[in-house]
């Protein structure tokens, strides 16, 4: 994986003048990440990246849907940053990861470190939802999904289009304790800040003013516009976009890459995004079945108790039979190009 060369090459001449970024959104997925990334991007002294990059996290196994950047067009996407303070990037897959926590400590000891958490029913319930959206889920229910995870750990009942399988063991993606635990071992809590997503829903200001703090840079510059980037969308069938999508079409580029100019897969990458934009609309997602709902909670309590006292604060709200649909962010995988 390239990411294992990171902290080796990472001082090599040539990338002395590129500064390492610093701020990392590391997940979990559908908890408001892409909204804060955002926000944050909007404040005069954080440049944040393009978002969804993925170059840490080496025991992660994407598709060839998924490029992972080499060490020079890594540290490229943050040349703009242009001397401030923070610059930053956001993957939701980097608090999942086993291995993420200490390869982002070995490449910036410095960084500092934001994840954003929600109630496990409603996160995975979403998840659901964004994977049938962008094609790596194929199963017509969350039951079925939840059912066919032993099998999917296996390499069983994978759609061809999945760009990352190891997502769709939904549970694993909701049991936080460890993950958080990870960063704070890495960098300590002091370099760890940690947001709700129901905190975030209910005063997205004061949230934002809180991580600004947590930055040291100034509170009192606050984001134009708080809004909801996306709500839940689906897609209208796109010929084209199916193909620039196929895992095949995927593989045979990224295999010609080092002999074509960048500018074709940047070209292709805005293709894609265009479609995506274009062909979406809006399709409120059904709530949350009570009796499914009811069932998660009971198989979470427990993780939601381990939680509640690794963090401080008390969490079993969760675990009881209260809806917490909110606003979400819809973000798919970025295009290997």
């Amino acid at each position: 994986m390239i990411a294992r060369t990171f902290w080796r090459n990472s001082g090599q001449r040539g990338f002395l003048s590129l500064e390492k970024p610093d701020l990392f959104i590391v997940g979990a997925p559908k908890c408001g990440t892409t909204a804060l990334s955002n926000f944050l991007g909007e404040h005069p002294d954080i440049y944040m990246a393009r978002k969804e990059m993925h170059v840490f996290g080496t025991d992660l196994r994407f598709g060839p849907q998924f490029y992972r950047r080499d060490l020079e067009a890594y540290l490229a996407e943050f040349s703009a940053r242009n001397g401030r303070r923070h610059s930053g990037e956001a993957s939701v897959w980097y608090l999942f990861s086993a291995h993420a926590a200490a390869e982002i400590k070995a490449f910036n000891p410095n960084a500092r470190i934001v994840i954003m958490l929600r109630e496990p029913s409603e996160m995975l319930y979403s998840l659901y939802y964004q994977f049938r959206f962008d094609g790596n889920e194929h199963l017509p229910t969350l039951e079925e999904a939840l059912a066919a995870e032993d099998d999917r750990r296996a390499g069983r009942r994978i759609s061809r289009r999945a760009y990352f399988p190891q997502g769709l063991s939904y549970r694993e993606a909701a049991r936080y304790t460890l993950q958080v635990r990870r960063y704070f071992e890495a960098f300590g809590r002091e370099r760890v800040h940690v947001v709700l997503y129901d905190d975030f829903a209910a005063d997205t200001a004061k949230t934002y003013r809180t991580t600004l703090k947590f930055l040291e840079v100034d509170s009192t510059r606050m984001a134009t516009d708080f809004k909801v980037i996306n709500g839940n969308n689906a897609l209208r069938p796109s010929a084209l976009r199916t193909l620039l999508r196929d895992p095949f079409l995927c593989r045979l580029l990224l295999t010609v890459r080092p002999w074509l100019p960048r500018a074709v897969f940047a070209t292709l990458q805005k293709v894609d995004a265009r479609l995506r934009n274009t062909q979406s609309h809006p399709a409120p997602r059904p709530p949350l079945a009570p009796e499914l709902r009811a069932r998660l909670n009971r198989e979470f309590a427990p993780e939601v108790e381990r939680l509640s006292e690794l963090l401080g604060r008390d969490l079993t709200a969760w675990s009881k039979n209260s809806s917490y649909a909110g606003r979400s962010s819809i973000c798919g995988p970025p295009c290997p190009w």
